[in-house]
């Protein structure tokens, strides 16, 4: 009897570790769509890595070099993959799971650990952003420390008190590096001081780029990534309702052309769910390679959803 159900208990870890084809997309004509390509779309189920419960990622970092990509979950948890993208997803090889620690090697408690952003910097260094209490650290991700907190970053004046953004869940969602600017970060929804369809990016070093959020109700930023020419590349996502449109659209935001404080935007791609795509809560986005990105998203830890990664190449005339 023992042996039977150790047998079954190998079949479900199997079942639930997986990554396996989806389509959340209408019928495209050679893949394409507006100004993207997508290259590949996947499934992960994965009940635990590591004893780490696996749900609710809400950003990527990808390490080109040793194929290492790096999974937060917004539940203070990090996993690390060992991910090929080629011209398609070739294989993702869980490598290990953490729960994110302080300073002191102490768990955060639960109302410090949403965190939100993810990147990596120009040494290799892996940053995070923190909702709840906003904050950007540094952290461990090598050595017997992976996940333990090195150092707090000081953030610019007006992200530092949670007084400041709309809500307290509200704040620091997204992080990325830029080789000239350094850290940038952004807000979920515009501080309480700005137009609620005026968003902004923020570099530690005080410099800030407006632009406009896309029309459609409550549109905030989810991620933000770094493109090859160094203009950004936004993910926002407009959800207000089960009754509603789910909205996800990328942008390109030129932050050299900025006239009178807002800076010029082009929308890459625009998916709607009432327009054929299957869309979910995608929160997540990394650069891979030239042109090409991924993003994934939060499956809140609901059955009903799922952890979806799209793998696509932009098509933009001026990248």
């Amino acid at each position: 009897m023992r042996k039977i159900f150790y047998l079954f208990a190998i079949s479900i870890a199997v079942i639930y570790a997986d990554m396996s084809p989806i389509n959340i997309a209408p019928d495209l004509k050679n893949n394409r769509f507006m100004n993207i390509k997508i290259l590949d779309q996947k499934q992960l189920s994965f009940s635990r890595i590591d004893s780490v419960k696996f749900s609710e990622i809400s950003d990527l970092a990808y390490h080109r070099k040793t194929k290492r990509l790096y999974l937060l979950s917004d539940e203070g948890r990090l996993f690390a993959f060992k991910v090929d993208f080629r011209q398609k997803i070739e294989y993702a090889h869980p490598i290990f799971a953490v729960n994110l620690r302080k300073k002191n090697a102490k768990r955060f408690k639960k109302w410090r650990r949403d965190s939100e952003g993810m990147t990596l910097d120009g040494e290799g260094r892996l940053l995070i952003s923190f909702e709840e209490k906003a904050k950007i650290a540094w952290f461990h991700k090598n050595s017997s420390k992976r996940g333990q907190m090195i150092y707090k970053y000081r953030l610019p004046r007006e992200l530092r008190s949670i007084k400041g953004y709309r809500s307290k869940n509200k704040s620091l969602e997204s992080l990325a590096w830029h080789p000239k600017y350094g850290i940038l970060t952004a807000s979920e929804w515009p501080l309480k001081k700005y137009n609620k369809k005026k968003q902004t990016v923020y570099s530690l070093g005080g410099k800030k780029w407006h632009f406009k959020a896309e029309p459609e109700a409550k549109s905030a930023i989810s991620s933000i990534e770094v493109m090859d020419d160094g203009n950004l590349l936004v993910l926002e996502r407009s959800f207000s309702g089960i009754l509603s449109p789910f909205v996800i659209t990328l942008k390109k935001v030129y932050i050299e052309k900025c006239i009178l404080n807002i800076c010029e935007s082009k929308v890459l791609a625009k998916m709607n769910s009432t327009k054929g795509w299957a869309v979910d809560n995608f929160e997540g986005l990394a650069k891979v390679g030239k042109n090409r990105f991924v993003m994934i998203s939060d499956d809140n830890d609901n059955f009903f959803q799922k952890t979806l990664m799209i793998y696509f190449e932009i098509l933009d005339d001026d990248v």
